[in-house]
């Protein structure tokens, strides 16, 4: 075998290791925090997932938010985006930070639903009636109630 069927076999052999070798590590946390959906195995049908903390203050976009979030999310997300066990996850979730959903998810999500990934609660059909601007304020909400309790 020549020198250069040599370097490129071994090249395949070290590559296809490391890969190996690579797949084998534990996932690593994002941004310091883990994607693993909390264990919910303490919690009745319902109940809150997450406690949220409220800012005393919500700006005025946020508070436009929180009513449509009452009237077209609460009922599965639950009070204050908290989720609720059995039904919906909570968006006030590190699964939710703005740097692995970024707004147009939220967009997105309300539009067309969402097939489940990270929970298993099923998929999430389409919101009818919502407006673009709607869910906008809705995101400020969520992003309000987010920072609150320390996810940026």
């Amino acid at each position: 075998m020549d020198k250069s069927a040599l370097f490129i076999v071994g090249f395949f052999v070290i590559g296809g290791a490391g890969f190996v070798w690579q797949q084998m590590q534990p996932a690593q946390p994002v941004n310091g925090h883990s994607m693993t959906p909390a264990n919910l195995s303490g919690l009745e049908v319902g109940d809150p997932i997450v406690e949220v903390v409220v800012p005393s203050e919500l700006s005025a976009n946020a508070q436009f938010g929180e009513q449509v979030f009452n009237v077209a999310c609460a009922e599965c997300h639950g009070t204050n985006a908290a989720g609720q066990n059995g039904i919906a996850p909570p968006l006030v979730h590190i699964t939710y930070e703005p740097g692995h959903h970024g707004d147009g998810a939220f967009l997105s999500a309300a539009r067309n639903g969402v097939t489940a990934h990270h929970w298993r609660f099923g998929n999430m059909p389409a919101v009818e009636g919502l407006t673009d601007g709607d869910v906008k304020m809705v995101v400020a909400y969520i992003r309000e109630l987010q920072r609150a309790n320390g996810i940026f």
